[in-house]
């Protein structure tokens, strides 16, 4: 369980095919990593399978994501050299800043405008249809790991505005139109559309 407030951008500095999957080596600060942990890569969770500290201070640890991770997220295109927004599986009493993010990309989404309007980031997103339900003003999205507040509802998806802080500690601030991002909806709200399912199916009018 996540919180989708990013507090380390990684870099990825090696990405090897494996028995064990799609492997990435990632710098990073945390230096008390310890094998087998949950660890969010750009909203996406992960196992650590081994860490390790640079000479420098810093340290690195290495993930691997199976096909079936590969087939929803953009990891099979990640490359050494590219940032990574990381967080790491929150704690019983830590503070919920942002909101119950579980680490499990739902599908992508892709960026059709950014744009810098006064003091705000904004990014226009096309969401895949079975994702627009789960939208609402003002809810909450998590877009590559962090946790956002729709901004507003468009026809074909959302608006995210980004304040600076966000914009200049996470990986939203390159994004560009064209990039796929990772979405993970809302899970009360991916709970309450699966509770209606049967309802509507039934031809039951749901208020």
């Amino acid at each position: 369980m996540f919180t989708g407030l990013v507090d380390d951008l990684g870099l990825i500095t090696h990405v090897a095919d494996t028995p064990a999957g799609r492997e990435l080596r990632i710098r990073c600060r945390y230096t008390d990593l310890i094998d087998g942990e949950s660890i969010a890569v750009n909203g996406a969770c992960l196992t650590v399978r081994a860490h390790g500290a640079h000479d420098d201070g810093s340290a690195w640890f290495t993930v691997a994501a199976v096909i079936t991770t590969l087939g929803r997220t953009t990891i099979d295109a990640w490359r050494p050299d590219s940032h990574v927004n990381l967080e790491r599986a929150m704690r019983l009493g830590d503070r919920l800043g942002g909101h119950l993010v579980l680490g499990h990309v739902d599908d992508l989404g892709v960026v059709t405008r950014t744009e810098q309007v006064g003091d705000a980031w904004l990014i226009d997103v096309v969401l895949p249809v079975a994702l627009r339900p789960l939208m609402v003003a003002h809810g909450s999205i998590t877009v590559n790991g962090v946790s956002l507040t729709v901004n507003a509802l468009l026809d074909d998806g959302v608006q995210l505005s980004i304040i600076e802080y966000t914009k200049r500690h996470t990986t939203l601030g390159e994004l560009v139109a064209g990039d796929r991002v990772h979405v993970e909806a809302d899970v009360l709200a991916k709970h309450v559309e699966r509770l209606l399912t049967p309802w509507r199916s039934a031809g039951v009018e749901v208020a």
